[in-house]
């Protein structure tokens, strides 16, 4: 029964780690110029976001150590891939440097309030999942926009609610 358990435990944070795995990925095939599949190596990741959360309510197996890993796996995999696809699509410039450097910074102020005050029933601010996915959207047809950027990146810590799905 004792290891089991362990499995059980093990489970969500593999999806997890296939998050960050899925982030770290996108980062690469980016670096090599193939953007398409970096972006889709993003919606890989959100689809491991999905599941780890939801599986570990289901197995029972909630920990500080798995909301602490899966904070980090986000911020590689939906903040600094996404941002890094942005920049590699879009021409250099000021703002594009300073959206570039927005978008991940915001998006973990948004994790980093969310851990300490988490809500129920609705996100406050834009999810970095969401606005991470309609980069990687952005990516797929190779369009890029420094204003959109920050503000997905100004949502992400916005008082606005959401409602959660």
């Amino acid at each position: 029964m004792c290891l089991i358990n362990h499995l059980a435990r093990a489970v969500p944070n593999l999806f997890t780690i296939g998050n960050l795995l899925s982030g770290v990925f996108s980062i690469t095939f980016n670096m090599n110029g193939y953007l398409r599949t970096a972006a889709m190596f993003i919606f890989l990741s959100a689809i491991f976001d999905l599941f780890d959360g939801r599986l570990a309510r289901r197995l029972k197996v909630n920990s500080e150590f798995g909301v602490e890993l899966d904070s980090l796996a986000d911020i590689v995999s939906l903040g600094v891939a996404p941002a890094l696809l942005f920049y590699c699509l879009e021409a250099p410039s000021f703002l594009t440097t300073i959206a570039f450097m927005l978008f991940p910074t915001m998006g973990a102020l948004r994790l980093a309030k969310f851990n300490v005050k988490p809500t129920r029933g609705y996100f406050m601010g834009l999810p970095i999942t969401a606005a991470g996915l309609l980069m990687a959207c952005l990516g797929v047809f190779q369009y890029s926009n420094s204003l959109i950027t920050i503000l997905l990146s100004i949502l992400m810590v916005s008082p606005i609610r959401i409602k959660k799905l």
